[in-house]
């Protein structure tokens, strides 16, 4: 009979400290086959922050979840109110220099795709095609009655002429766009319905105690499958949306390597976490490997 595969496991104390040695990573992506794993510190260098890094927004912020947001008209008019005003400052951000290396990998035929746990489409706004958004997008609305599916955009104007002068000064931005606002400054804000049968707006985007879609599972699962290797840039692993791709690849005997300033939960499955900044590190891999990186973007975030 045939044993099915397992991973060995390491306690955290005797794990390898990171390295500053790009040469594994540099030599995965010469081979080609490469899928990257993105988490939200490939974003932090745009402007957006990260959850559980130094400074991250889970030491003084709580995510909406979706129990609470589908359960009580109080929590969505919080939740829209804070999220339409950090829309405003997501949606101008810019992709960096690791977003712009990404693409510039996959336009030179070394990656196999790029699944990302970012909402903020700054893979795409770089140029980056072949992008599975593993969490969603906010820069899409979608209808829990009807499903129906609208720009992010749209429902900004809207909102914007449904509360005339809402500008209060938040405290922070956090990475899902919310930003951080009192019960006093959300004060009566007014949600909106859907424009085709009036039920209630989401934003598109998987909330905390909300599944990731199964297709979407499955299509991710199925490009770790045909990847050779699987690079993960600025991600914890600390929920397993992310860290059972890594596992995928480990137990499928496929090299995963991080690029990632702290440990992560995936480090026991690694040949290697390099702790340098992404838009550095990347920007050095793409030198070595003699890949161009175009300095514009195509877009921003909201586009």
């Amino acid at each position: 009979m045939r044993m099915r595969p397992t991973l060995s496991w390491t306690p955290a104390e005797d794990l390898p400290p990171g390295t500053t040695d790009l040469e594994p990573v540099a030599e995965a992506l010469g081979a080609g086959g490469v899928l990257v794993l993105s988490g939200a510190g490939i974003s932090t260098e745009s402007g957006i922050p990260d959850y559980r890094g130094e400074g991250g927004s889970l030491s003084r912020h709580t995510p909406m979840t979706y129990q609470e947001f589908t359960a009580e008209g109080r929590a969505r008019r919080r939740y829209w109110a804070r999220s339409h005003l950090g829309w405003r400052t997501f949606g101008r951000a810019r992709p960096n220099a690791g977003h712009r290396a990404v693409a510039a990998f996959e336009r030179h035929g070394l990656l196999a795709g790029v699944i990302t746990q970012n909402v903020d489409r700054l893979h795409q706004a770089a140029g980056t095609g072949n992008v599975v958004e593993l969490h969603g997008s906010l820069d899409r609305v979608v209808c829990l009655s009807c499903r129906t599916l609208s720009p992010r955009r749209e429902l900004a104007r809207r909102l914007e002429e449904a509360n005339p002068g809402f500008a209060p000064v938040a405290a922070g931005i956090n990475p899902d766009g919310d930003a951080d606002l009192t019960d006093e400054q959300v004060g009566d804000f007014r949600v909106l319905p859907c424009t085709a049968c009036g039920g209630v707006l989401k934003p598109d985007v998987v909330f905390f105690g909300e599944a990731v879609p199964p297709r979407r599972v499955a299509q991710c699962r199925d490009l770790v499958r045909e990847a050779d290797s699987l690079l993960v840039l600025g991600s914890s692993l600390t929920v397993m949306s992310g860290l059972r791709f890594v596992r995928q690849a480990a137990l499928a005997g496929k090299p995963v390597l991080i690029i990632n300033q702290g440990p992560t939960r995936g480090d026991r499955h690694a040949r290697t976490r390099v702790e340098l900044s992404l838009g550095a590190a990347l920007t050095a891999l793409a030198q070595r490997l003699g890949v161009p990186v175009e300095g514009r973007a195509v877009g921003t975030a909201g586009d």
